[in-house]
């Protein structure tokens, strides 16, 4: 049965996993005799509004940035695109493609930025977040284009649900069955599958130490100039996907797991900086205040009043970043950053489905292992 709080799993992202904002109240409309859904629009959600609009705004990111990926493989847009110019080693059209990333994700973050100072505002007036005319036309806005897109991309979604192309997607699939199980392909993809889980495991690490050091210029806490300049490298490092990165690295720094490590460090520390940024920014003051009004210095105030508030929110970014990083090790190997992306480049372009499908378990059974650990783990933190 539904409940409120089977949200909770989804709000443990933008919580931190505590579950304390918002099911306090929660439980004490229901015991007061309200409606789940009064607990949820009035309890739950407005103490996560502003960490929920700013995840939803990333979440959104990260689906322009996957877009690119599957123009990689011929899906159109930018992605495209910008396979196309690197190939053929023009780096003006690069350039312009990457800047047009870089401004799709600075109208992100000013979207953000937006809508969290509409919801601010409203919570310290003291009454319910409600959304002014200028906010309800821009989410309009975004409704109408949603829609215009079905339009305009021309799906086509009847020849896909056609007889034949069933009987087409049906043969594809079969070809990759059965898998191979020999003992040597085995231990080979399972070489692949540990070089893919350390790959996503430096990649994190490093990107969160840069990442909260980059976050505490970008909380407005040394000043506004120093605030724009540190997010404008936050918007720069992330607005490139990380497909596009690791085909830098592998050419700066040679084919391998260390070109993934670096496209991953690189593109995460854009992503995990925001975050932590805007979390250390939604951070309560009361206890940092109380520490300042004693005469603690601002460093120590900082360290021991708003650091461990944000703490186990920080960790929570870090984990689910750490899911979505094992992915996309997997996927940087298509352009030579070693793990099983590698060796499943090399098995397709051979038609080796056989091999290919067991390549496939592999990251599967992979994913969900590591979504299970990253789940575990920000299940403790509360």
């Amino acid at each position: 049965m539904y409940k409120p709080f089977d949200l909770s799993e989804h709000a443990a992202v933008v919580t931190g996993g505590n579950g304390g904002i918002g099911l306090g109240m929660a439980r004490a409309l229901l015991e007061a005799g309200g409606s789940r859904l009064q607990a949820l629009c009035y309890g739950l959600l407005p103490g996560v509004a502003q960490e929920l609009t700013s995840y939803t705004v990333y979440r959104w990111e990260c689906a322009v940035r996957a877009s690119v990926v599957m123009g990689f493989v011929g899906a159109g847009g930018l992605g495209q695109l910008m396979d196309q110019s690197m190939k053929m080693l023009n780096g003006g059209e690069a350039a312009s493609i990457l800047l047009t990333f870089l401004a799709l994700v600075l109208a992100a973050d000013a979207l953000s930025a937006f809508f969290r100072r509409q919801l601010g505002e409203a919570g310290t007036a003291g009454h319910a977040a409600a959304l002014g005319p200028l906010p309800l036309a821009i989410l309009a806005s975004l409704g109408g284009a949603v829609l215009a897109s079905f339009a305009w991309l021309d799906l086509g979604l009847g020849a896909l649900l056609s007889r034949a192309a069933a009987a087409s997607i049906a043969d594809f699939f079969a070809s990759f069955w059965p898998l191979d199980l020999s003992a040597g392909w085995l231990w080979k993809v399972g070489q692949g599958a540990l070089e893919t889980l350390a790959i996503s495991v430096l990649g994190t690490l490093l990107a969160t130490v840069c990442a909260l050091l980059l976050a505490l210029p970008a909380s407005g806490r040394h000043g506004a100039l120093l605030e724009q300049a540190t997010r404008f490298v936050l918007n720069a490092l992330r607005s490139v996907p990380e497909l596009v990165w690791a085909t830098l690295m592998a050419l700066a720094a040679g084919l391998g797991p260390f070109a993934g490590i670096l496209a991953l460090a690189l593109h995460t520390s854009g992503v995990l900086g925001r975050l932590f940024a805007e979390a250390l920014q939604n951070a309560p003051a009361t206890p940092r205040d109380a520490l300042l009004e004693a005469g603690t210095p601002a460093g120590v105030a900082f360290l021991y009043g708003s650091l461990p508030t944000v703490t186990p929110q920080l960790l929570a970014y870090a984990l689910y970043r750490w899911e979505m990083n094992i992915r996309m090790a997997a996927i940087l190997g298509f352009v030579g950053a070693g793990g099983l992306g590698q060796l499943l480049y090399v098995e397709l372009s051979l038609f080796h489905q056989a091999q290919a499908s067991t390549v496939i378990a592999a990251m599967l059974l992979l994913s969900v292992a590591v979504d299970a650990a990253s789940a575990s783990l920000r299940r403790r933190l509360g």
